[in-house]
């Protein structure tokens, strides 16, 4: 069986979330992806919720809602997500005690198989990664000590690119789907600077979807990556996302 994984990070309400969502909304009913990882969910807004009501409204696709709050003062607003069309056998999360940065987990059946399905959104900065670093060190050994499944996803916002020290160490356990650049777009409110100006555009893959070795890429690419077709400035988030179509190594 082949079933589609994809990400995205929502970028809370900022950036004419109003707009944006839309445009979200109408990639997604394109794409219909079976799990998809969200980063940076708007707690106050509750935008996952919304999303997950939306598809099942629009799109006639049920999704469960797995979400997970920041650490200490962020979980006031910032939440990972997970939506899943699959059964869930049981959640689980990791708080890095470091930035309120968090991880989460949704085991899910798929067809009589179990997979882990991971979302987490590491620490940003413009150039350093022992931060990073230490994350992915805490991230690897959480899903080491889950290992009663041999079938794992890690998608996010993992805020490195392939050459840094922390995505090496994720490519030492996992397998990227793709490495095509996925920030920055060119989003902006009317009138202002693009989000990040002090990146170039689309210049860099910070976003994965990290796939364990049992697990096979049928086909892989970006998603959320149009612009609106009335306004060049306005994109479903300031990088695009990432899907990929999966099969189990023994199918």
């Amino acid at each position: 069986m082949t079933f589609r994984v994809a990400t995205i990070n929502l970028q809370q309400n900022l950036n004419r979330w109003e707009k944006r969502k839309e445009l979200i909304c109408e990639q997604l009913g394109e794409l219909r992806p079976d799990l998809l990882a969200l980063n940076e969910i708007c707690v106050p807004l509750q935008t996952g919720r919304w999303l997950q009501r939306w598809a099942r409204e629009r799109l006639g696709l049920t999704y469960t809602l797995v979400q997970q709050t920041k650490a200490n003062a962020s979980s006031e607003d910032d939440a990972e997500g997970i939506l899943t069309r699959f059964p869930v056998v049981e959640t689980a999360n990791l708080d890095y005690r470091a930035r309120d940065a968090v991880a989460a987990v949704a085991r899910v059946e798929i067809e009589g198989r179990q997979l882990d399905f991971y979302v987490t959104h590491l620490y940003g900065s413009r150039g350093e990664d022992p931060l990073r670093h230490y994350q992915v060190q805490q991230l690897l050994e959480w899903i080491g000590a889950r290992n009663d499944v041999s079938n794992q996803v890690v998608c996010g916002d993992f805020n490195a690119t392939t050459d840094k020290p922390s995505a090496m160490r994720m490519a030492g356990a996992f397998r990227p789907s793709q490495i095509q650049p996925t920030a920055f777009t060119a989003l902006k409110e009317p009138g202002g600077q693009p989000s990040h100006p002090y990146w170039d555009r689309m210049d860099r893959c910070i976003d994965y979807v990290w796939v364990s070795r049992d697990l096979r890429v049928v086909d892989s690419g970006l998603c959320f990556d149009r612009p609106s077709a009335d306004d060049a400035d306005l994109w479903p988030s300031d990088h695009v996302g990432v899907w990929a179509d999966l099969e189990f190594a023994a199918d």
